[in-house]
């Protein structure tokens, strides 16, 4: 009897994997079905021309072609990339829709509260994450900046871009120059980090703050010198660049503060779409994606032109975006505010 009884629980669980199984082929067959032929809007929050934007015109073609759609890429500047978050996070849930998103500042933003947040990152349907990276302070070639060290005499002052007040450029700037006591101007307002870096290739702006893959192109052409790596790994991009923490003597707080900072630079580039996606499409999309963020051609091409994309899935991306948001106390939270918009 015990034999037959354990015959019949294995049957019961091959005949519930069976059912599993086949749901899910439905749930792709039915989210091909829906995509075919249609036209995909790929949207980044910044101007032409920015690393973000490369990203998104590098991946479109690869992820047309698992789609089985068009894909245009759409930018849509404004507020640090925060304005075209909130419009895809608001939007109708399609899956039309997919929004390249810096997880930086995205994070920073929710964090910090900010009055123009439509959003919770905790919410959003995520589909993975394209890449993530360290960050790099880079400084203008016609500056004597050359290291931290330089940036720290007195009477040395510094002029940041930044695209908004919490952007990734601009807040890494400002808690940048808290922590190492920097005489520091941050201007805000530019489209793109690339605009930021022609501005300081013309000696309107003496210092940026980026991640590595961008850092590396701008280096590479001479628009812009490393003088550090912000985390505590120097980059595999430039790799003869020190790391802030090998070229000061740092105290617990500021260790604290750029480890903070360093931290959230893990979120990288995330790709979501609007929440409340028909399960069936959101199903077939997240495996559209992974296919195509995985796709041997797409690596070789980033690896070629420095746009590295280390695919990571869409659970990994929503256990970084909650470990960042709950990991910092109300006494830290009202001094980053502080410290972001003052600077602003």
């Amino acid at each position: 009897m015990a034999g037959i009884k354990g015959l019949a629980r294995v049957a019961g669980v091959a005949l519930a994997l069976s059912l599993g199984f086949g749901a899910a082929a439905q749930a792709q067959d039915s989210g091909a079905a829906f995509y075919k032929g249609k036209t995909v809007r790929f949207i980044v929050g910044l101007g032409v021309g920015g690393g973000f934007d490369a990203y998104a015109r590098m991946i479109a073609p690869y992820l047309a072609k698992e789609l089985d759609t068009t894909v245009i890429v759409e930018n849509l500047p404004g507020a640090g990339g925060l304005l075209a978050l909130n419009q895809v996070y608001t939007g109708q849930p399609d899956g039309l829709r997919l929004l390249i998103v810096n997880g930086t500042p995205a994070a920073l933003g929710q964090l910090l509260e900010q009055d123009n947040i439509r959003y919770d990152l905790t919410k959003a349907d995520h589909l993975g994450v394209i890449s993530a990276y360290p960050w790099i302070w880079l400084t203008g070639p016609k500056t004597d900046i050359k290291t931290a060290t330089d940036a720290m005499k007195p009477g040395t002052k510094i002029r940041w871009g930044g695209t908004g007040p919490s952007d990734g450029p601009a807040d890494g700037a400002a808690l940048t120059c808290d922590v190492l006591k920097l005489d520091c101007q941050i201007v805000l307002g530019y489209k793109s980090s690339g605009d930021i870096a022609l501005a300081m290739e013309r000696g309107e702006m003496d210092g940026l703050y980026l991640s590595d893959s961008s850092a590396a192109n701008y280096v590479k052409n001479g628009q812009a010198r490393a003088v550090a790596a912000m985390g505590r790994t120097r980059s595999a991009l430039l790799p003869d660049v020190p790391t802030i923490f090998e070229q000061t003597k740092l105290t617990q707080d500021q260790e604290w503060w750029l480890d903070f900072r360093a931290n959230l630079n893990d979120l990288g580039r995330i790709l979501i779409t609007t929440p409340g996606v028909p399960a069936d499409r959101i199903a077939f999309l997240r495996a559209a994606v992974k296919r195509a963020l995985t796709n041997p051609e797409l690596l070789a091409e980033g690896e070629k032109t420095q746009r590295f994309v280390a695919y990571q899935p869409p659970e990994r991306a929503l256990e970084i975006t909650r470990h960042v948001l709950s990991g910092i106390n109300p006494e830290q939270k009202t001094k980053l505010r502080n410290v972001i918009f003052k600077a602003n």
